[in-house]
């Protein structure tokens, strides 16, 4: 598989007077190292193939509503969506990068992408998964994992290369672990969502507070067994939360789970004890509606893209990277 060696300049700059234009903050640090965003792009379409679609996350659910914070929000984060009630534009999705891939896929994470209407052009977004960590530590861990699972010419990749890799890279085997030894959600409505980098939060006051953000169903976490599973259509997904939102709002609350020194803030596959971290309540999402694909399709739900209050971590070198490898799987999608 040739792999471009670096991103060029010219998607970078794109990337970055897009969002310059939104008005938005981004706290995305600089990025070098081997594996570029456009290389990981590649590698993510080498194992998934190439489709009109998102290079990750490729089928997914477009939804709207609303977030109303809480009366402990502006304490820790000055950040607009924290003042007053937003409107938010939502995507559920199924890890991977095959639009076509039955929502019952047990290795799959799956993923709630946010973004917060702060009005006059501005936002700020959230995105989460299914799972507390990510798959990879670095670019160069990610491009490995991904080059790994590359079919061979019988049509399937090499499973003791794959055996191999893993053996070599203990942290690529913390996230399906921990999606194998859980029950696969038996809904997009009641599973909990991680961000899995670090943020920091500024209150007015200047005070600087790091955080974790989970986002908790309201009606607890509901999972099926893998024969539970066998009876569902591969796309029933939309269909339950057709019939919960005909009901009322899906709810989430939106955490920050307080760190603590020590607490590593560069790597997305540690996970923090949440058991004995302090638990913010940050405010409710609520999802009204099922709103038209296309209105997620045309944006980016970027983590880089922040609003007042709340920063990145400086030296996640995943973090760093996603930006970019957003810009260049939306470019593609959209030629």
């Amino acid at each position: 598989m040739k792999l471009i060696a670096a991103l060029p300049a010219r998607a970078a700059s794109l990337s970055l007077a897009l969002m310059a234009a939104m008005g938005t903050i981004t706290t995305t640090p600089a990025y070098s190292g081997d594996a570029s965003p456009e290389a990981l792009v590649n590698g993510l379409n080498a194992v998934f193939g190439q489709h009109n679609a998102r290079a990750s996350h490729a089928k997914g659910l477009c939804v709207k509503g609303t977030f109303m914070p809480s009366a402990d929000a502006r304490s820790l984060s000055k950040a607009a969506q924290f003042t007053a009630s937003v409107p938010v534009l939502g995507r559920f999705s199924m890890g991977g990068g095959n639009p076509k891939v039955p929502d019952t896929a047990r290795p799959a994470p799956r993923g709630l992408a946010v973004r917060f209407d702060l009005g006059t052009g501005k936002s700020s977004d959230l995105v989460m998964l299914s799972t507390p960590m990510f798959f990879a530590k670095t670019p160069e861990q990610m491009l490995g994992f991904l080059q790994a699972r590359v079919a061979g010419a019988d049509g399937k990749p090499d499973q003791e290369k794959i055996k191999a890799f893993a053996a070599a890279n203990p942290d690529t085997t913390k996230q399906s672990a921990w999606l194998a030894s859980h029950p696969i959600p038996a809904s997009y409505a009641g599973t909990s969502y991680w961000a899995v980098h670090v943020f920091t939060l500024t209150n007015a006051e200047g005070a600087a507070t790091i955080v974790k953000f989970k986002a908790v169903p309201q009606t607890g976490e509901v999972g099926m067994t893998d024969d539970e599973a066998k009876a569902k259509s591969p796309d029933f997904y939309g269909e339950d939360m057709k019939q919960r939102l005909a009901a009322g709002p899906v709810s989430f609350d939106i955490l920050g789970i307080v760190g603590e020194k020590g607490d590593p803030a560069d790597d997305p596959t540690a996970v923090w004890p949440e058991e004995s971290r302090r638990s913010v309540k940050l405010g409710t999402i609520a999802m009204t509606a099922i709103e038209a694909d296309a209105a997620c399709d045309a944006i980016i739900f970027d983590p880089a893209n922040l609003a007042a209050g709340i920063s990145g971590p400086a030296n996640d070198a995943i973090f760093a990277v996603r930006s970019a490898a957003y810009a260049i799987s939306q470019s593609r999608r959209t030629k």
